[in-house]
């Protein structure tokens, strides 16, 4: 398998070149091995840049490059990253918030909502609050230190929170998890009693700001890497032996849809280092690359699968984890209805998107 780093440009205008092919060895070798991707996302929380900041490009590169190696590394470390940048944007200082002098904290976000799944948070006094209720889609809960969660300040209102999990009425619920994808990132309920909490913005901020179309649009560059690693299979496999047309008509078909979400992945970084990507701009943005890119990953399994047929799923557990970890990724992109959420998005501008 290829351990080359994924580039989104040229080869003439690419950056960090040897940083980029460190954190590739890095994440081949976590191997779906969670502790390993946590301790690799602690490594890149230094040294990775923030979205906005001129170097989104190289981001969303690191993210397609974990992807590509090993999707568990990207699960775990987007996360990461992503809990940073929020912060950062929050203007809050993470060493600060977490100065207890132990080991550098692994932070995750917790901000789905599910049927019958509800967390409410309650003032105790100035920025104290406490946290009661269950919340779903929590990753890795019983693994890291500390996660910025929403909880519901009203029937209507949600507000973000540093929660250090460690608190002992904290319940991980992992024993609901059975994933055959990203079976190393149980990402079941928590169960909050009584939880100190310390608020991060104000009501709605963490779904107001910039960022949260940016990080959207991160994910879907995890998902595009996982793709380029199925499809460099793909690829190996034509080179093993002399192709038919069947064979030849896959490759040229994987390389227009990769080639096509590469574009807009490039795109989207330079639109958000331009300051073009903020608002209802960035929110029409990130819609648009999510899912081009969740509908190529799905066109990538599909045609990687046609072209290898069933002796890799079989006897390669590289490409079989990464098969059933994508499957499973790919689907925080809600198909048809993210689809007509877009389609509502551009009716409701009473613009013309063409």
């Amino acid at each position: 398998m290829s351990r080359e780093p994924v580039w989104l440009t040229a080869p003439g205008k690419r950056t960090a070149e040897s940083g980029l092919r460190g954190t590739a060895a890095a994440a081949f070798a976590v191997n779906g091995d969670a502790a390993r991707a946590l301790e690799l996302s602690r490594t890149l929380g230094a040294s990775v840049p923030r979205p906005g900041s001129g170097q989104t490009l190289r981001l969303f590169e690191t993210l397609a490059t974990l992807a590509a190696m090993d999707l568990t590394a990207a699960r775990v470390a987007e996360a990461h990253l992503d809990a940073l940048s929020i912060l950062d944007q929050a203007a809050l200082d993470p060493a600060v918030l977490v100065a207890d002098g132990g080991t550098e904290p692994t932070w995750g976000v917790f901000a789905a909502e599910g049927a019958g799944a509800r967390l409410v948070a309650r003032p105790t006094g100035a920025q104290q609050w406490r946290l009661d209720g269950t919340k779903p889609w929590c990753s890795l809960a019983g693994s890291l230190s500390h996660a910025l969660i929403t909880a519901h300040t009203s029937p209507t209102t949600r507000r973000l929170f540093v929660v250090a999990l460690a608190d002992p009425g904290i319940t991980a619920r992992t024993d609901m998890w059975v994933g055959r994808g990203l079976p190393g990132v149980p990402s079941g309920p928590v169960e909050f009693q009584d939880i100190a909490a310390r608020p991060v913005g104000a009501d709605g901020w963490y779904l107001r700001r910039p960022g949260f179309a940016w990080g959207g649009i991160g994910v879907a560059a995890c998902w595009w890497g996982g793709a380029v690693g199925l499809a460099r299979r793909v690829w190996e496999s034509v080179l093993e032996r002399e192709p038919d047309q069947i064979a030849l008509a896959h490759l040229g078909a994987l390389d227009l849809a990769l080639t096509a979400a590469r574009t807009s992945l490039a795109a989207a970084a330079a639109a958000i280092d331009a300051g073009e990507a903020g608002g209802e701009q960035g929110a029409l943005l990130a819609a648009r690359v999510r899912g081009q890119v969740a509908h190529t990953v799905d066109a990538v399994i599909t045609r990687a699968g046609h072209a290898l047929g069933p002796a890799p799923l079989a006897f390669d557990a590289r490409h079989a984890a990464r098969v059933a970890d994508l499957q499973l990724y790919v689907r925080q992109h809600h198909a048809e209805r993210d689809d007509a959420a877009l389609g509502r998005r551009l009716r409701e501008s009473g613009v013309s998107p063409w």
